[in-house]
């Protein structure tokens, strides 16, 4: 319990800091490339994961050739869904376009409680793909998470009409992406369960395929000069710093998750906003204002209600 709990704050304290890193890079740095860099630093983390993990999972007194075996089928295992992984990969590689896209014009605080309407669209597709049990009760507060989400970024006014068409298509961006990732989530958890990855592998996988399929099609549209940007030291610190505090994110929660189930680990994680709301106020310069504080109380009591209820059923 303790080390999942300590995994799990470690976690808020990561995922809080995304956001910052994502609107303070330069801006010569684009969403695109950004993107690409930082789901190969990911990848580059999770893959000595993946052996590290096979060698605390094999017996002390396994053979080489044993071990050979076990490699070969685990390639063979890939190949066999490949598929599969290139579909994830084109999800998570658009996903990860569209959260510096998303962000930028959102700002932090708006996106990162935008991104806690993943419980809503967990239990939506749950539902749909899964056939998952939905109650009255998860219903009610999804539908007051959303409202305290509209009051967070209306400051109070409930009003979309005048409001900055900037951030309402960071929100609606970043609504896209909650949803694309839930799906993503839902479709790779029967993989999961049938033992056929584990979730180390999946990170990498994903994250190598969208990183370089975001690489190579990053210069049908842009010119390949700006191959030069990935060598500016500054622009270097970005995308190594995002991908480090990605996949360290990702890492905490798989962790977390290890120790405790997804609906205490879930609560653990639903106070990100908060952090980065401190953040962006130390180190972006924007205003968190008394309705931001009431919206994030309210979305964090229904994700806790909606969590709670899913526990029970």
């Amino acid at each position: 319990m303790k080390k999942g709990l300590f995994f799990g704050i470690l976690g808020v304290f990561f995922v809080g800091l995304q956001p910052i890193i994502a609107n303070a890079r330069p801006q010569a740095l684009d969403p695109f490339i950004f993107a690409a860099m930082t789901c190969l630093i990911e990848a580059a983390i999770f893959f000595p994961l993946i052996f590290i993990e096979r060698k605390l999972n094999n017996t002390k007194d396994e053979t080489i050739e044993l071990s050979v075996k076990e490699n070969i089928n685990l390639l063979a295992i890939w190949k066999k869904n490949l598929g599969f992984f290139i579909f994830i990969g084109i999800i998570f590689g658009v996903n990860q376009l569209l959260f510096f896209i998303g962000y930028g014009l959102a700002g932090a605080i708006n996106g990162s409680l935008t991104q806690k309407t993943t419980v809503f669209f967990g239990i939506l597709f749950g539902f749909l793909i899964l056939k998952e049990k939905v109650t009255k009760l998860q219903i009610v507060f999804s539908i007051i998470l959303f409202l305290g989400l509209i009051l967070a970024i209306t400051e109070g006014k409930f009003n979309f009409l005048n409001f900055n068409l900037d951030v309402i298509l960071g929100v609606i961006t970043l609504l896209f992406i909650t949803c694309l990732w839930m799906f993503g989530h839902t479709i790779t958890k029967p993989v999961l369960n049938k033992n056929e990855v584990t979730a180390t592998q999946m990170v990498f996988l994903r994250n190598f395929i969208s990183g370089i399929l975001l690489f190579f099609t990053y210069f049908i549209f842009f010119p390949f000069e700006n191959i030069f940007l990935l060598f500016n030291p500054i622009n270097q610190l970005f995308y190594i710093m995002m991908g480090l505090i990605y996949g360290l994110g990702l890492f905490c929660w798989y962790k977390t998750l290890s120790y405790l189930d997804v609906s205490k680990a879930t609560i653990i994680l639903s106070p990100t906003p908060i952090v980065t709301a401190i953040f962006a106020t130390m180190f972006l310069g924007e205003l968190f204002t008394i309705f931001h504080l009431l919206g994030t109380l309210i979305v964090i009591l229904s994700i806790i209600i909606i969590v709670k209820q899913k526990e029970k059923s």
